[in-house]
């Protein structure tokens, strides 16, 4: 996520960085307060509550992975190639935007619960029904084989959402590595013709650059 300019955005930050580190129910104003010296009514007048700011995390990440969707698909016009470009975001941006990831993918399962995250849930089923639509798209090309598309994508963003519970971003596996072993998996279970599966389950793949910079292109 892009940085928010001023005291707010300092603000915000600490919030999704505490909530990566300790989850949103052991978040407090009071921490983020003492930790950059103000007191909690100045937190209070910027955001109202915290769940207020829970809103700003989701919304703002999900509204993120729309944007970088949006230009890789400029780029990238086969089905095959746009899911590939996705599996790959999810890995990358656990090294660009690390806490932000963490922390919207540690607390999705309270967006069917939390009243203020209606909008965050409402721009993450997009994100869903893009790539679902891309599955049904590469089954209409005779690219893939005849799934259930919506059940396809829902397994796809069950294991992907679960990254941040074992994935190190300064571990020993690169993000391009993680992001090619599940287009191997994924993408394996979908093509008709695996030939190809090499050149996109492959670390060194041609849309991974073009995946680093779309993703550049929104943080900034």
């Amino acid at each position: 996520m892009s940085r928010s300019p001023g005291r707010r955005g300092e603000i915000l930050e600490a919030f999704i960085r505490h909530v990566a580190e300790r989850g949103y129910e052991r978040t407090n104003f009071g921490d983020i307060a003492d930790e950059l010296g103000l007191s909690k009514g100045t937190i209070v007048h910027h955001f109202g509550t915290k769940a207020g700011m829970l809103r700003e995390l989701e919304e703002g990440f999900a509204r993120h992975q729309l944007e970088a969707i949006a230009l890789m698909w400029e780029r990238l016009p086969a089905p095959h190639e746009r899911l590939a470009a996705v599996i790959h975001a999810f890995v990358i941006v656990h090294t660009l935007a690390g806490h932000a990831a963490v922390a919207s993918q540690r607390e999705v399962g309270l967006l069917a619960v939390e009243p203020e995250l209606g909008a965050a849930g409402r721009l993450r089923r997009q994100v869903r029904d893009l790539v679902a639509s891309e599955v049904r798209r590469g089954i209409e090309l005779g690219v893939f084989r005849p799934v259930d598309a919506e059940l396809a994508t829902l397994q796809l963003f069950g294991s992907l959402q679960w990254m941040w519970v074992w994935y190190d971003a300064a571990g020993p596996r690169t993000p391009e590595e993680v992001g090619a072993a599940f287009v191997d998996v994924f993408l394996g279970g979908l093509l008709l013709d695996r030939l190809g599966l090499s050149q996109w389950a492959d670390p060194g793949a041609s849309l991974v650059p073009v995946v680093w910079e779309c993703l550049r292109a929104v943080a900034a």
